[in-house]
């Protein structure tokens, strides 16, 4: 197949019909291409990005066609194909983890006022944190559960499809660089402590202590592929869904309903709604601000 130039720019003598043309014989001929790889990628490693929200995919997809130096998505598709280590390449750059330890920390606030005092009624409490990245998160709710009593009571699942942002995530090593911002967020959403107690220094990093890792399960789980693995007082997925299309959307949406106990909270991501979905139905929001819902039938 002709590889695809972005840089081709049709010739002003042409008429804007013939222009018009081109481009819809370029962005065809790119679609095919990504449809391609897509579906190879899924056939022969089972990683199914087919349903994931196109334009950010293809900017995502080229800026790794460049990156490995080649210059189509066919080529990268051949590649891909018969070099494993570019695969997992490929999988890291579509999956750049972007989160923080108390990321937004007004829905850590929003959750110890209005979810601990429910948790505290369950005799187990179950968390599922859903494409959990590289773990700053996992590690603030440990925090949070510890300061509120419950920690020893919980079990925190932490899930991701990328298995170096999990190694990160099971290593609890961040960069010390970060702890002045981190620190301002744990602060922000009601931490209680010193948030230098919960980590060591050593040299330019930081290790999160161990009674924080002994309540946390890493373990691998796709959310286009992979079905639900047990049942969860609360389920975390925020600013997962939004590189998701509608099809995606929805049964992630099904997944979480089915995972969930009745009662259970649903905690979304700033961009997210529970709004144009088939569960919507099914929950009741808990705050609407922060986008946290609880499951009503």
């Amino acid at each position: 197949m002709t590889p695809i130039d972005h840089e081709q720019i049709p010739s002003s003598s042409e008429t804007p019909q013939a222009n018009n043309q081109i481009i819809t014989n370029i962005a065809e001929r790119e679609n095919i291409e990504i449809d391609l790889l897509l579906e190879g990628v899924h056939r022969l490693y089972g990683y199914d990005f087919r349903n994931y929200a196109r334009a950010s995919l293809t900017r995502r997809i080229w800026h790794h066609v460049h990156a490995e130096k080649l210059t189509s998505v066919s080529a990268l598709q051949e590649k891909v194909l018969h070099d494993r280590s570019c695969f997992e390449r490929l999988v890291q750059n579509l999956s750049i983890p972007v989160t923080e330890m108390f990321r937004d920390p007004q829905l850590f606030r929003m959750f110890r006022e209005k979810v601990v005092p429910l948790l505290r009624t369950y005799p187990y409490i179950r968390i599922w944190h859903a494409g959990c990245s590289t773990g700053e998160e996992v590690y603030s709710m440990a925090i949070l559960l510890h300061e509120e009593g419950l920690l020893d009571k919980a079990r925190i699942y932490a899930t991701d499809m990328n298995d170096r942002s999990l190694q990160q995530a099971r290593e609890g090593v961040f960069g010390i660089e970060r702890m002045q911002l981190y620190t301002k967020n744990y602060l922000e959403a009601g931490g209680t402590r010193s948030f230098s107690e919960y980590y060591t220094a050593r040299y330019q990093s930081v290790i999160f202590q161990p009674f924080l890792r002994k309540h946390i399960i890493f373990a691998e789980h796709n959310l286009a592929t992979d079905r639900s693995f047990n049942e969860f007082n609360v389920i975390l997925c925020r600013n997962v869904m939004i590189y998701f299309d509608d099809k995606l959307r929805e049964r992630v949406h099904g997944l979480f309903h089915e995972s969930l106990s009745r009662f259970g909270i649903l905690v979304l991501g700033s961009k997210e709604s529970m709004q144009f979905t088939g569960y919507s139905d099914s929950y009741e929001p808990l705050d609407r601000i922060e986008k946290v819902y609880r499951k009503i039938n």
